[in-house]
């Protein structure tokens, strides 16, 4: 595939960063039509979101500059370099500098929870869909061995991807991320469509949950456990420990028989 989108001169710009922007800015201009829908005010969801994804990437450059400081002091140029480094414990710390920073803006705005969910979680599913695309391109987060090659299998060969990501060359593989991506996207769409058919608010952030566990889950049957923290001698790994804390929450979302009808005005 390709793990440099282009050059511009002796920069090189990585199809990872490159993809994950556009899904940045396709995400957040379907947040502007989700807080319609879901009757909260479009500019606190536009500031909470760009608040959101700052965070997220200054918790993930953080976790990179402490797991590699050692090598940092030898080499402080190398800090440069460290956007290419792909991990599920770096995508973690990112969703988590995230998340605290969204639920300090919700307080302090004193936001709707609820419907404030619901109003992200399109758009959030739909950054993950541009996200995976990036790491196919990228060779992030690879596909286990797919021989005898399947007809869909992907081959590696840039020594590019081999050093940012560690992935094989010359190696059919799963597809993995593509398997994400899509899964991603038709969900992110069946969101976005039964939005303004809930019957209460938070109904559409539990399905979000609970489908984004699921995906997560299922795709990690053919990603190379590599680096993901593989669990009970390899039956399961990190990321699928998550997935299913995910279809907890937003089954209990769901099941919560309690009547909601928060909104904000537009």
């Amino acid at each position: 595939m390709h793990p440099v989108l282009f050059h511009i001169g002796s920069v090189l710009i990585p199809s990872y960063g490159a993809i994950g922007a556009l899904g940045v800015l396709a995400a957040l201009f379907l947040a502007l039509r989700t807080a319609k829908l879901a009757a909260v005010d479009a500019a606190q969801i536009w500031n909470l979101a760009i608040l959101s994804v700052f965070a997220a990437l200054i918790g993930q450059r953080l976790t990179l500059i402490v797991a590699n400081w050692s090598v940092l002091q030898k080499h402080p140029s190398w800090a440069f370099g460290l956007a290419m480094i792909h991990h599920p414990l770096v995508a973690a710390a990112g969703a988590l500098a995230a998340l605290i920073a969204a639920a300090i803006y919700i307080r302090l705005q004193k936001l709707p929870l609820r419907p404030t969910a619901d109003a992200l979680a399109a758009p959030l599913i739909l950054g993950l869909a541009f996200e995976q695309l990036g790491a196919l391109l990228a060779g992030s987060g690879y596909g286990t061995d797919a021989s005898p090659k399947l007809p869909w299998a992907v081959t590696y060969s840039s020594p590019v991807a081999a050093q940012w990501s560690g992935t094989p060359l010359g190696v059919p593989l799963h597809p993995v991320q593509a398997y994400a991506a899509m899964a991603f996207l038709t969900l992110a769409v069946l969101l976005f469509l039964g939005l303004p058919l809930r019957r209460r608010s938070g109904d559409i952030a539990g399905i979000a949950l609970m489908g984004l566990g699921a995906i997560a889950f299922l795709t990690e049957i053919w990603r190379d456990p590599e680096g993901r923290g593989p669990l009970f001698h390899g039956a399961l790994t990190a990321p699928q420990i998550a997935a299913v804390f995910f279809v907890l929450a937003g089954a209990l979302l769901l099941l919560d028989l309690k009547p909601h009808t928060e909104s904000a005005h537009v």
